[in-house]
């Protein structure tokens, strides 16, 4: 696993981001870890995010993009953080761009935030994670009625690796719906690879007990 991979477990932790226990989610499932994003609030762990997505952009999809593109509401700021790390550990300049939820009729008109999309622009969107795919449902769209761009690929923090709609991860189905490449800083088999015991460098904050929470979640919930 990449240091900077591990270096994300750790933060996710520290920060409380990443929680083990017993959670109920939005779906009605029952989990026992749970990633909450929003638990992302100062300056110096903002400044942290950025360069890790940054870093898993360029690993994933390379240079080759001119916007980062974040979701509203979560990807805002995902977007303009991203974008500011790549500038300062690439030299490249992107540019950031978001959706507003309602369209403004004064002022910055409009739909979008940041940068207006152009004709030929490749675009990579940003979000935290995403366990069905909704909504790229409805971000899809709204790029593509803006201008002629290029999806490069989708980023997510965390690959939940359960099941979307069907059998497959929510990240499997939007690539198959929309011929969409995505991909994850990292993804719940290695957070536990990382985090369980002693093995392959573990810290042991997942202990047995955890780990077969975890096990029996993903074997009625993960993804075939």
């Amino acid at each position: 696993m990449e240091r900077y991979k591990q270096e994300f477990i750790d933060f996710m932790v520290e920060s409380k981001v990443l929680l083990f226990g017993s959670f109920t989610l939005k779906s009605g499932r029952q989990s026992p870890f749970f990633m909450n994003a929003g638990a992302y609030v100062t300056g110096s762990q903002l400044e942290r995010l950025g360069e890790y997505y940054a870093k898993a952009i360029h690993d994933t999809y390379g240079d080759d993009f001119d916007v980062i593109f974040g979701p509203a509401y979560k990807g805002i700021p995902l977007a303009v953080i991203t974008a500011i790390a790549y500038y300062r550990l690439y030299g490249k300049e992107v540019r950031y761009c978001s959706n507003r939820k309602e369209v403004k009729d004064h002022g910055d008109v409009g739909i979008l935030l940041g940068s207006k999309l152009r004709d030929g622009d490749r675009v990579v969107v940003v979000e935290d994670v995403t366990t069905s795919g909704k909504s790229m449902e409805e971000t899809i769209p709204i790029l593509r009625a803006q201008a002629n761009v290029t999806l490069v690929g989708l980023m997510v923090s965390l690959n939940r690796m359960e099941r979307g709609k069907g059998s497959k991860t929510a990240l499997e189905e939007i690539r198959e719906l929309y011929g969409l490449p995505t991909a994850a800083i990292v993804t719940m088999q290695e957070v536990v690879s990382y985090l369980y015991g002693e093995k392959e460098n573990g810290t042991g904050l997942i202990t047995d007990e955890i780990k077969r929470a975890i096990d029996a979640y993903y074997e009625e919930y993960g993804a075939k």
